[in-house]
Formats: C-alpha cells, sequence, structure tokens
C-alpha cells in the first residue's frame, strides 16, 4: 500500500501562506492533493499541517488532514511525525512536497514502482540536465550514482567535477549530469531508524537532509525521471510556471 503524505506549513519564510495560494481557483495544497489522489499507484493521500486554516482548508474540499507539530524543522520531519501519529508500519511513503502543485503522475507510479525490489528502503528521483544554468546554480542540487541504481552523493556544486574545464567552461557533453528531483518515498519500517540519526557534517555543509541518511550507512535508491520538477518558492514562480505547464 501506498500512501501520499503532503507536508503542508504555512508560515514558509519567502512565501508566508504558500499551501494557500491561490492557482486557477484552488489553493495550492488542493493542487497537489488532487494530483495525488488521480494517481493509480497511491492508495490514500494525506495532509500533515500545523496550522489550522491549512486544516480547515483541506476539510474544505474533502482531504485527510492531520495536524503535527510546529517545531517540525522540515517536511520530511512533518512527514515522520504524521506516520508516527497515524501509526503506520508496513506502507510506502511517499513525501509529496506541498509546493509541487503540478507533480507528473508518471513520478509518482516510478518512485512506487521502485520498491517492488525489497533491499529499497528509500528512494528519490533524478533527472539528466539540459541546461547549463541548472549545472551551475546551486539552487539545483545534482545527484551522482552507482551502477546499481543508488545514490553515491548530492551536491550544490557541479558533480562530478572536471579537472581538465574550470566551472566556467564545464558543458554538458563533457559528462551526463544529473539534477535531483525531490520527491521521496520510504518504507515505513525504516523511518523509526531515520528518526534516530542525527544531523551529519555532510548535511551541514551542503544544507541537503538526505547526507544524514548517505552518512550514517542507509541506501538510497534512485529512479531517473522523465519529468522535471515544479516547486513553487516565490509568488512570481507561480505565473512563470502556469506560463510554462497546462493546468
Amino acid at each position: 500500500m501506498a500512501i501520499a503524505i503532503i507536508p503542508a506549513r504555512y508560515n514558509s519564510t519567502r512565501f508566508p501562506g504558500k499551501a494557500l495560494a491561490d492557482i486557477k481557483g484552488k489553493p495550492m495544497v488542493q493542487r497537489v492533493y488532487e494530483r495525488c489522489s488521480k494517481s493509480e499507484s497511491i492508495d490514500r493521500v494525506i495532509i500533515a499541517t500545523d496550522d489550522e486554516r491549512i486544516m480547515e482548508a483541506a476539510k474544505g474540499f474533502g482531504a485527510e488532514c492531520i495536524m503535527t507539530s510546529e517545531s517540525c524543522e522540515s517536511g520530511t520531519e512533518r512527514v515522520f511525525e504524521a506516520v508516527e501519529k497515524l501509526g503506520l508500519t508496513d506502507e510506502i511513503i511517499v513525501n509529496v512536497q506541498g509546493d509541487e502543485p503540478f507533480i507528473h503522475h508518471d513520478q509518482l507510479k516510478q518512485i512506487v514502482s521502485l520498491f517492488e525490489d525489497k533491499n529499497t528502503h528509500i528512494a528519490t528521483l533524478k533527472r539528466r540536465i539540459e541546461d547549463r544554468e541548472d549545472l551551475v546554480n546551486s539552487n539545483v542540487v545534482k545527484v551522482v550514482s552507482d551502477h546499481f541504481g543508488r545514490a553515491i552523493y548530492f551536491s550544490r556544486c557541479p558533480i562530478p567535477f572536471s579537472r581538465e574545464h574550470h566551472i566556467t567552461e564545464m558543458e554538458l557533453d563533457n559528462h551526463m549530469y544529473y539534477k535531483h528531483i525531490g520527491l521521496y518515498a520510504f518504507s515505513s519500517e525504516i523511518i523509526p531508524e531515520l528518526k534516530k540519526c542525527r544531523v551529519s557534517s555532510l548535511e551541514k555543509a551542503e544544507s541537503l537532509e538526505q547526507l544524514r541518511w548517505i552518512e550514517n550507512g542507509y541506501a538510497i535508491t534512485i529512479g531517473e525521471s522523465s519529468y522535471n520538477s515544479h516547486g513553487i518558492d516565490t509568488p512570481e514562480d507561480i505565473e512563470r510556471v502556469l506560463g510554462m505547464l497546462k493546468l
């Protein structure tokens, strides 16, 4: 059974009230909820929030919603708390960010399918970088993986680094580079272990929570997606993305 949990907080630093921002007549969190609900790979969708306004909005469009602590420092922490409160112990938990109203159903299908391998306990996605600006943009997280489909490392820097080319000269035809698609899934039984992991030095250096799991010895299975991610960080992102995609 695959359960999508959507962490949604109100007090976003760059975009307060982002979860309730209007996207063509519906709040953003509703758009994410509806995308997940339409996926044949997802059996149940739950919104996890720390704000009564989001809770009321979720009830208004018929979503299952659970209140979580205001002290959660990340969406992943909120998802883990929701799993514990709901007593989920034998499911695939898909962490779908509340600012991904354009998530593609094939991405959800693909990440769930990675758990057909019984050795998979954490999964995520990558996509080949086609724009050089993404390669040198520190806000675009890069990833390298091994021949067995496991992530080796995530970084805000271009990886692997080319000794033959200065960073200003690095081109996409020198190597096949991949960006990380920030969609995660977990087997529910691994979550209590992950909750015990302390913040790691690599995580602090890169400000990437997935490095905590790698540094603590957990394998992350990674699939290659044909679709990009279009997260919303600012009000301007909504208009920009709507101009690119059909909703």
